[in-house]
């Protein structure tokens, strides 16, 4: 037998055994309109690759590699202005932001009518 039978031999095996879609060639339905939407598609994983690599872009400080995002971030102040405490209370970042002090200078200034 030649090698030319052999796969012929082959192909009729994968056929029944995977059906014809199994052999037929790839580049027998590909048509302009199937290459442009394929062309339009690399463009935008392209396009999400790049953002992705700018987000994890690391910078080097103080001998650490850091994210970009972390840097950009704005930093929120964890000291009270009032009473100059250092707090990491949840509820303190919510009176922090909405009132400019920490839970327990707004209510003491709540019972002293300041507010």
């Amino acid at each position: 037998m030649s090698k030319v039978d052999d796969v012929a031999a082959l192909e009729k095996a994968i056929s029944k055994k995977y059906g014809d879609v199994a052999i037929k060639n790839p580049k027998s339905g590909w048509d302009e309109d199937k290459e442009q939407e394929y062309q339009e598609q690399t463009k935008i994983l392209q396009k999400r690759q790049k953002k992705a690599e700018d987000e994890q872009d690391k910078v080097e400080v103080d001998g650490f590699f850091l994210s970009k995002k972390l840097l950009t971030r704005e930093k929120e102040s964890r000291t009270c202005p009032e009473c100059n405490t250092y707090s990491f209370d949840n509820i303190d970042d919510l009176y922090m932001k909405r009132y400019k002090c920490c839970y327990k200078c707004y209510m003491i200034k709540e019972d002293k009518g300041e507010l």
